[in-house]
């Protein structure tokens, strides 16, 4: 098992005992932040998570039971350090007191470095398992409240109704949605609550193969196929079968393998590249795209007949700008996800952020958000993530709620002209990095070029 490595606050007034362990520590490849104050320690504890807080009893300004009593009593237990509490012998007791207020140990003075390691080690050890346990009972947790779908509006009330009612039948659902909305996060809802669970979901993304390797990714190939088909290789519905299959961006696939997908929706059989016989598959096909594929027919660019096959129970994903009430709730969601990420403590946002993200049209839609969420999270200094940090990250900065319509609009549209500069700087000019790192399609990247008019 790997050592565990983590970050460490220590506090003891002695000086000279303080800058021997903390060297120590940092031999061993802990981040250490060393302290003789503690009061400096309460502030240090109060603006961000260590791993492992490690104090000595006896202090002048306050005692190490004591400080351990306070942190205890202010700090929700999923946002606590492991504790060690260092004494002399004629403080036993205090020690035993800790380790009933909720300290994992003791180390009694005098004691070897050796020692203060391997408790220390397994002090982290405990902290990296608890870490871990929280993460998969909250992975958990979210995969019951929806499968992560986030939202008490009435439109994603509707859309997680319908997903339920689906997901007891095998019928092909059309999902639509602007890019970011959680289209797959539905499709795995819809799966996750079939009786064919138990089997796989396949995930392709139709737009990210090149149509040449599309068909053989769908559908397999057998050895000699092609060109470099030294092998015979299963497709993508040969391993759903029995299972569900999501088709993503379905609206960039060629008219060719159109027809193909047609087949599978009216036989339920498929050819794989190369072969003579065909092969019977049971899957339920789970389609998603950004696009209006009945305009797309309209134009000539999508099969009518497929475009109907799939539409049997479509289920449409508001944009975020449309179900702004939500973003609220998704901003606490994310908030907690990237703090218990990074060992960060955020206890709250600074009045006016949630005003300036409801005033914020989201093109990139809830991908956006999480993005601009997840940077102020990390780049926030201390446990408040304020209006300034989120406005420099993204998102619009009202100072108050009560600004006029027309100075709110300005500053967006400051914040939109300033936030693709910086992403396109950092980028190198590359449009797709950029719109990666903004968590925004190409195509939404290119509406705000043309809209600002950037070279």
């Amino acid at each position: 098992m790997p050592v565990s490595r983590g970050s460490i606050l220590l506090v003891d007034d002695e000086e000279k005992i303080l800058k021997a362990l903390a060297r120590a520590l940092r031999d061993e490849g802990h981040e250490v932040v060393e302290t003789t104050s503690a009061k400096q320690a309460q502030r240090l504890l109060a603006e961000r998570t260590f791993d492992l807080f490690v104090v000595d009893n006896v202090m002048p300004e306050l005692g190490g039971l004591d400080l351990i009593r306070e942190y205890i009593a202010s700090t929700p237990d999923h946002d606590r350090s492991q504790i060690l509490m260092m004494t002399a012998h004629a403080t036993i007791e205090s020690a035993i007191e800790a380790m009933k207020l909720g300290a994992l140990d003791y180390l009694q003075k005098p004691f070897e470095i050796d020692e203060l390691l391997v408790v220390v080690r397994r002090a982290l050890d405990h902290q990296r398992l608890r870490t871990e346990h929280r993460y998969l009972r909250n992975e958990r947790d979210e995969q019951f409240d929806h499968y992560g779908i986030i939202g008490g509006s009435r439109a994603m009330k509707e859309v997680i109704r319908r997903a339920e009612l689906v997901a007891e039948t095998k019928s092909t659902v059309l999902i639509t949605g602007e890019t970011g909305t959680g289209k797959e996060l539905v499709a795995r809802a819809i799966h996750d609550r079939s009786a064919q669970r138990d089997m796989p979901l396949i995930k392709v993304n139709c737009a990210a193969i090149p149509e040449t390797l599309l068909e053989s990714e769908l559908f397999g190939h057998v050895r000699g196929a092609f060109t470099g088909a030294t092998t015979t290789k299963k497709g993508k519905f040969a391993l759903a079968d029995g299972g569900s299959i999501f088709l993503d961006e379905i609206g960039t696939m060629s008219p060719a393998l159109q027809s193909k997908l047609l087949r599978v929706l009216q036989e339920r059989e498929f050819e794989p590249l190369g072969a003579e016989r065909s092969e019977k598959v049971d899957v339920r096909i789970i389609a998603a795209t950004n696009r209006d594929l009945r305009q797309m027919v309209a134009d000539g660019k999508f099969q009518e007949d497929l475009y109907y096959r799939l539409n049997v129970i479509p289920i449409a994903i508001p944009p975020l700008r449309e179900r702004s009430e939500d973003i609220p709730a998704l901003v606490a969601h994310f908030v907690e996800k990237h703090a218990q990420r990074i060992g960060r403590r955020i206890d709250q946002l600074d009045e006016g952020v949630l005003a300036s993200l409801r005033a914020y049209d989201w093109p990139g839609n809830v991908r956006e958000l999480e993005n601009t969420i997840e940077r102020a999270v990390v780049l926030s200094k201390g446990p408040v993530i304020t209006v300034s940090a989120v406005s420099v990250l993204g998102a619009p900065a009202a100072q108050g709620t009560g600004l006029p319509s027309l100075k709110l609009r300005q500053n967006i549209e400051w914040v939109e002209r300033e936030t693709i500069r910086r992403a396109l700087e950092h980028a190198g000019g590359v449009k797709k990095d950029a719109a990666e790192l903004m968590g925004m399609s190409q195509r939404a990247l290119s509406h705000y070029l043309a809209k600002y008019r950037f070279d």
